[in-house]
């Protein structure tokens, strides 16, 4: 089976092709305006719940971290913090945030239960955290993550083997199970091996802030942990999807769209360049240059990852 990547241009127009079969899912994107203001609220919330509960370890060490965030030094007083973030002083250090989070909704289970996910290119396994999950977030940050309930899924199968994945961000680690897996709500994918994770806390403050509960995978097999077939190639071996291809239109500073079963020609105008994948392990392709400012990089290789902002 061929595969091949496709860059698609930003969201041109918002109309959408009848009975074209294809499979459309709503992408959020937080604009940086967004992503500074809630930062601020998380860290005034978490200084002030530490002043009211300051006896409590797990609430003092997380309002530390958000703390640290802002740039303050975690061990001045904690009140007067909070003065600070409240605007007692207009000498606030403020870090840039980066305006890169993209992530759509997936079901898990029967009756489903919703999740919040990052689909990502870069990596082949889906996980979402567990119930009693540990660093997987707390309730005073976006009312804390959404969790995995197998005894609640009468489609639940149990697996147990063990699960850990490494990410540039760190590690989480948990256990495999079976169940159906459900996308933009005509999609379903039928004993699909995904993790529950017990740990998330190698992801640090980056997971516990975000807004994302877990990671879909869209690489191919070849990086997939366990043995697991992704949920695409089973989208495809079901044959629940027209054809062999998703795609990613990527809004400004509103929602986007991931395709899946085809292209949505209305979202870019002019032709569609195709690019031979180098190895289907990551989206690799051969880059013949690079170059910033009087340095060039002369021929590399690259993957096309829908989860990070790097370049």
């Amino acid at each position: 089976m061929l595969f091949r990547s496709i860059v698609l241009a930003l969201s041109l127009a918002s109309a959408q092709a009848a009975d074209d079969g294809l499979v459309r899912m709503k992408l959020k994107k937080r604009s940086a305006h967004e992503m500074v203001a809630d930062h601020l609220k998380r860290e005034n919330d978490a200084l002030r719940l530490a002043l009211e509960n300051g006896s409590a370890p797990e609430v003092m060490d997380m309002a530390k971290k958000s703390v640290m965030l802002r740039g303050s030094n975690p061990e001045e007083d904690f009140e007067e913090q909070v003065q600070v973030a409240e605007g007692a002083s207009e000498n606030i250090i403020i870090k840039d945030y980066s305006n890169a989070q993209y992530y759509g909704e997936v079901m898990i289970g029967t009756p489903p239960q919703k999740f919040t996910v990052i689909f990502d290119t870069g990596s082949s396994n889906l996980w979402v955290p567990k119930t009693k999950c540990k660093n997987c977030g707390y309730w005073f940050i976006h009312g804390g993550k959404s969790k995995y309930d197998e005894s609640k899924s009468s489609s639940f199968k149990k697996d147990g083997s063990d699960f850990k994945i490494q990410y540039g961000s760190g590690s989480v680690k948990g256990f495999f199970s079976r169940d159906e897996i459900t996308l933009a709500k005509d999609i379903v994918v039928k004993d699909q091996k995904f993790a529950e994770v017990a740990n998330a806390g190698g992801l640090g403050v980056g997971y516990v802030m975000g807004r994302f509960d877990g990671i879909l995978g869209l690489g191919f097999e070849k990086l997939s942990l366990g043995g697991a077939n992704t949920v695409f190639k089973n989208a495809i071996d079901q044959k629940v999807v027209s054809q062999p291809v998703f795609s990613f239109a990527l809004g400004d500073n509103k929602d986007g769209e991931l395709t899946l079963g085809g292209y949505d020609d209305s979202k870019f105008k002019g032709e569609i360049t195709w690019v031979n994948l180098s190895e289907a392990n990551y989206w690799r392709i051969n880059i013949e240059n690079i170059s910033v400012g009087s340095v060039s990089s002369g021929a590399t290789n690259g993957i096309d990852d829908s989860g990070t902002s790097l370049i």
